[in-house]
């Protein structure tokens, strides 16, 4: 009699877990990927690369150093560009003149620093120490 209680008991324990494990099982989506979100998802790393690599020049560098900012902080806002500001720095490399070289360099950097500032005073980020958030 006891054998048989505790086997329902059991048996009713383990039928329930079983029910709330296969509850929390995620079902998967899946569906098609168009070629064109393939070729922007590769585009976009591609440019980050690009844009990280352009660190490597001493001129941008020695720049960098001279307005305060540290390496990594850059490498850091680089990687978590939205898309739209990935964009928005690629139209201004392709914007800039052939020979340019690092003067164009340093102008997309000024032009990323000046990003950097805005986005302290609206609270985005807190890369520079010197500037106030104007939301507290």
């Amino acid at each position: 009699m006891f054998k048989r209680a505790f086997s329902r008991r059991l048996a009713v324990l383990l039928a329930a877990s079983h029910l709330l494990l296969v509850v929390q099982v995620p079902v998967a989506q899946a569906s098609m990927i168009g070629t064109t979100e393939v070729v922007q998802a590769q585009q976009q790393q591609l440019d980050r690369q690009q844009l990280l690599a352009m660190l490597d020049n001493q001129d941008v560098q020695g720049k960098l150093e001279a307005l305060g900012v540290e390496r990594d902080q850059v490498e850091r806002r680089i990687q978590s560009l939205t898309n739209a500001e990935l964009a928005h720095f690629n139209q201004q490399l392709s914007a800039a003149p052939a020979g340019a070289g690092v003067g164009g360099v340093l102008g997309i950097i000024v032009l990323f620093l000046v990003i950097f500032i805005i986005t302290d005073m609206l609270c985005a980020t807190n890369v520079f120490k010197f500037v106030n958030c104007i939301n507290r």
